[in-house]
């Protein structure tokens, strides 16, 4: 389906903290927007803060012209005006069921029979503002999360009417802007984000209720942890009253155990809402409040709130709302988490997780917290295994999000680590992403050669994607162990693999090249290890593999100093193979893969990886057997025959790795 013949106008109703990030980023796709709000000041300020955000974009590089992208955007106070000629119309108007409704009935009358309605609602029910208009069929919740141009999560919600191919046009819109479509395939209160979360608040609420923490002792517990910021300050931050009227919302539309206590009443009607009015939780009138870390204490577990927050998600399955796979995805992205709830479920069991519900749900009498079926029958495994199923077969080569896959004559392969807006940090979703690509490519026998590459001419990686918010320990060590074990499947791929450095190679991305064969890198090239100036440390297996690359002296400044060099320094100490100049640069390593390609043995390769890889980890003559060995096997393959047949008759080689 192309979507660009369905869709050509967009107008999105609202100019307000998400409309204008909706509208920025439709517009930067490609489509003609109409930004409509009910006052001038309103669009005024929406656009003074695109046309910020764009020229900060322009200046970042990431966009070619400002200038460009706000041609295709038009603003209106007039209703009639801004949806009459729309094939998309996008609400992004204040949370009140009432004024929606009415947005709705009076687009209802004006736009064309064929314009989809979508709504950007975090909590109403789809069903019910679709019951408004003569549309149901073309209705449906588009749920972007803010900031919207950075944020690259959009649950699409599916109403009770919402037909299929509706479904189906916007979420290859949600792709062809550039973001991650997760399909809520039933319409519940908070869909699945903002769902999964909601028995968490009612914990942090209860443990108020109990005496058995303050605010400031949960905060400082939890950002212990790694967190930027503790669950009070965050609501803060986004506004008390947004968590009131959602605890309102939940408790009328899911059951009374979401019922806000008395005492977050009384702040909402004192108008404590926190940063915006300068007094919440915390005191905002000089600034972000400062939290003092030494309150932090063991009266309550964090673990907790991981725990009703996968009981939730399990409830999200069992009512078929979405699968185990795209809730994870949905929480990973929308809170810019390591882990989704049914990968975290995986690491602790059913038993241990049904237990601590019981007793939550016993200590403070709430029912929400009970251990849902599946979790109390223990049969977690299976509904995993049927989501599995659901999902259906893995991502191919050119349905990555993260990373491209390009197939190259001669049997060179790049791989494209493809954040360019963000240095091609390595998120979680970028990780998963390398390990299929890994699998992909191990015995793909198309491949000779595989050229890892950052895109842009920014980075190759500036290492891990610091927005990434782990919150325990033991999730962080996990973490640490996937990347190595990830890294060491790339060292370990049976066939040649070059890491194209086209600019910044810090921490994670160093790590990367560094488990490749062959570095080449740009003269501009920066190469680092910048971990010790955080408090972490190379955790994806970057102490072990610099010291055996260029030794423990080297090794130990890097590491210790977190101090970059230069391409050139790098290659004197070894740590690159070759340097070329920034213009020749992509020539010049297509070259050099193509050489290997034409002049080197598949399973010869192999096999001398192999033992270079494991010659420096076994006694010399452990290794001069397996060297053995391994030059027994060769000589009974085509590729020997043919090599020494064509150094005889003085041609190239035609390797069938055979």
């Amino acid at each position: 389906m192309d979507v660009r013949e369905r869709i050509k106008n967009v107008a999105v109703l609202g100019a307000g903290l998400m409309g204008h990030g909706i509208a920025e980023v439709a517009a930067m796709a490609g489509y003609n927007v109409t930004m409509r709000d009910i006052k001038q000041e309103f669009i005024d300020r929406g656009m003074n803060m695109i046309k910020e955000s764009l020229a900060k974009l322009e200046q970042k590089g990431k966009i070619k012209s400002a200038d460009e992208v706000l041609s295709r955007i038009k603003t209106t106070v007039d209703l009639e005006e801004a949806v009459k000629d729309a094939d998309l119309i996008i609400e992004a108007v204040p949370e009140v069921f009432e004024i929606k409704e009415e947005v709705f009935k009076e687009c209802d009358k004006i736009a064309k029979p064929e314009c989809i309605f979508a709504s950007n609602t975090s909590t109403m029910k789809i069903t019910d503002l679709a019951k408004v208009t003569s549309r149901e069929d073309k209705f449906a919740g588009l749920h972007f999360f803010n900031p919207p141009v950075l944020m690259r999560l959009v649950e699409v919600i599916r109403g009770e009417k919402t037909s299929e191919e509706t479904m189906q046009i916007l979420v290859e819109f949600v792709k062809s802007i550039g973001k991650v479509p997760v399909r809520v395939e039933k319409d519940v209160p908070g869909f699945i984000v903002n769902r999964v979360q909601a028995p968490a608040g009612v914990l942090l609420m209860a443990i108020l209720e109990k005496g058995i923490a303050t605010p400031e002792e949960v905060d400082a517990t939890v950002r212990r942890l790694g967190l930027p910021m503790g669950p009070f300050e965050l609501m803060d931050y986004t506004g008390v009253d947004t968590f009131y009227n959602a605890m309102k919302y939940y408790a009328q539309t899911i059951s009374p155990d979401y019922e806000p206590p008395e005492f977050l009443e009384k702040m909402v009607k004192e108008n404590k809402l926190g940063r915006k009015t300068g007094q919440g939780w915390y005191d905002w009138s000089a600034g972000r409040p400062q939290i003092d870390s030494s309150k932090a204490t063991d009266k309550i577990n964090p673990m907790d709130f991981t725990f009703v927050e996968i009981n939730e998600a399990v409830k999200l399955v069992e009512m078929g709302v979405a699968t185990p796979e795209d809730i994870d995805t949905a929480v990973k992205l929308g809170l810019n988490r390591p882990f989704g709830p049914f990968e975290l479920a995986k690491q602790f069991g059913d038993k241990q997780i049904a237990a601590r519900l019981e007793e939550l749900a016993k200590q403070f009498g709430k029912k929400i917290f009970e251990p849902t079926k599946t979790l109390k029958e223990g049969k977690l495994e299976e509904l995993l295994k049927k989501g599995k199923a659901a999902e259906g077969e893995e991502k191919k080569g050119d349905e990555f999000k993260t990373i491209k896959i390009e197939k190259l004559e001669g049997g060179i392969t790049k791989l494209i680590l493809n954040r360019p807006d963000r240095l091609n940090t390595i998120s979680p979703e970028l990780m998963d992403e390398l390990d299929k690509a890994i699998t992909m490519l191990w015995n793909d026998k198309d491949t000779r050669v595989i050229v890892i590459t950052g895109a842009g001419d920014r980075a190759f990686s500036a290492g891990a994607d610091l927005t990434t918010l782990i919150t325990h320990p033991f999730d962080f060590l996990e973490h640490n162990r996937k990347g190595e074990r990830i890294f060491r499947r790339l060292s370990e791929i049976p066939k040649p693999v070059i890491a194209a450095i086209n600019g910044y190679a810090l921490g994670g991305g160093l790590e990367i090249a560094m488990s490749c064969d062959i570095r080449l890198a740009k003269k501009s090239a920066v190469i680092g290890l910048p971990e010790v100036g955080l408090g972490l440390l190379p955790g994806w297996s970057g102490t072990q593999r610099m010291v055996k690359l260029i030794g423990i002296s080297r090794a130990m400044q890097l590491a210790l100093t977190g101090e970059r060099i230069s391409a050139e320094e790098a290659e004197k100490w070894g740590l690159i193979n070759k340097v070329f100049d920034d213009d020749k640069f992509e020539e010049e390593v297509m070259n050099y893969a193509k050489n290997i390609a034409e002049r080197c043995a598949p399973i010869s390769m192999a096999l001398i990886k192999r033992l270079i890889n494991k010659g420096g980890e076994v006694p010399m003559d452990v290794g001069l057997e397996w060297e053995c060995t391994a030059a027994g096997l060769l000589f009974s393959t085509e590729d020997l025959r043919e090599g020494i047949s064509a150094f005889l008759r003085k041609e190239k080689p035609q390797f069938k790795g055979r």
